[in-house]
């Protein structure tokens, strides 16, 4: 996503005069939300992917796939947020095009990590629920299962990394300019030589891609799975204990599942609102006001707050993390 852009893009466009960075509350305000979204996820992430390696009692099909969520926050919390969080405080931006590229590329990267993962998480525990045949697939002792996790987890990266070409070779540093004045220097995701559709194409491009059809996928599934559960309950009123025990676990994880994609939802909807307001509506430059300003930095805030807050969630829903977790 255009983080850093927006900012600017914003900026060059409005004909009002544009306030020092030292008056604007953001400026202090959004390295301390950093700040605390680096320790967090850091500390969390860095606790999930420990936890998996040292504990061969975690190492099972839906876990493989926390790992990689965890793992895609990581890299985008390591490689992207100490750069990004200085967006709101300096008014140009002072790393160069490589780094432009390098956290515009981890940017999508982790996206779509985390968006393909849990679309994968989904269908998952809909065929671990809805199948009974497929208990050996979401079992621990299931390596061969753990082996294909892995083969698709792995294969998840190199389509996130492919999506994300685009952000890599196109990111450079833009010159603003208001007449003969430069104003700013910017990291900037669309080429001033490229056709001028170019970027209302990737912002609903992006939006396809890494929400609306992920998304929409994964309610399905938990639209089925709620379906097969109900019904399962009426046709089988004595079920055996043991049968009992598994579908209680299963549906546990399954929750687990929904929380990471309500997490998910909650935390992009915003920058997607905005972006989509902002590249298709005509007047939007025109009508950029302080509401949109401050729904902007919100959206900024909240997608950047998605990479560390799994780990809590997780910390919430599931007993068995959370005992490791308070070791």
């Amino acid at each position: 996503m255009e983080f850093e852009s927006q900012n600017y893009t914003v900026e060059n466009v409005t004909e009002e005069e544009i306030i020092p960075y030292a008056q604007r509350p953001e400026t202090y305000i959004v390295p301390v939300v950093f700040a605390i979204i680096f320790l967090v996820g850091v500390i969390g992430n860095g606790t999930l992917v420990l936890i998996f390696v040292r504990h061969r009692t975690m190492r099972n099909v839906p876990n493989t796939y926390i790992l990689s969520l965890a793992l895609g926050d990581l890299l985008v919390i390591v490689s992207c947020v100490p750069f990004t969080s200085t967006v709101y405080t300096v008014e140009s931006w002072p790393y160069g095009e490589f780094v432009c590229k390098l956290s515009e590329a981890t940017k999508d990267i982790s996206i779509g990590v985390s968006v393909f993962t849990l679309t994968a998480l989904s269908a998952d525990r809909f065929f671990a629920i809805v199948d009974p045949m497929r208990k050996l697939y979401s079992s621990i002792g299931g390596r061969g299962a753990t082996g294909c996790t892995i083969l698709i987890a792995s294969a998840i990266w190199l389509l996130a990394i492919a999506c994300a070409m685009p952000a890599a070779i196109t990111s450079y540093i833009r010159v603003f300019k208001r007449g003969n004045t430069t104003l700013f220097e910017a990291c900037y995701p669309f080429p001033e030589e490229w056709s001028p559709t170019y970027p209302t194409s990737m912002v609903i491009a992006k939006f396809l891609v890494y929400y609306a059809i992920p998304l929409t996928v994964i309610g399905c599934f938990y639209i089925l799975m709620a379906r097969h559960l109900i019904l399962s309950t009426k046709n089988m009123p004595g079920e055996l204990q043991g049968q009992a025990r598994q579908i209680k676990a299963r549906k546990k994880v399954a929750k687990t599942v929904l929380a990471f994609v309500l997490v998910f939802a909650v935390c992009f909807a915003p920058v997607h609102v905005f972006m989509l307001w902002f590249y298709l509506h005509p007047t939007a430059q025109k009508d950029y006001n302080e509401f949109w300003h401050y729904f902007r930095i919100i959206g900024f805030c909240l997608s950047f707050i998605n990479s560390c807050i799994n780990p809590i969630a997780l910390y919430c829903v599931s007993g068995t993390f959370r005992k490791h977790f308070d070791r």
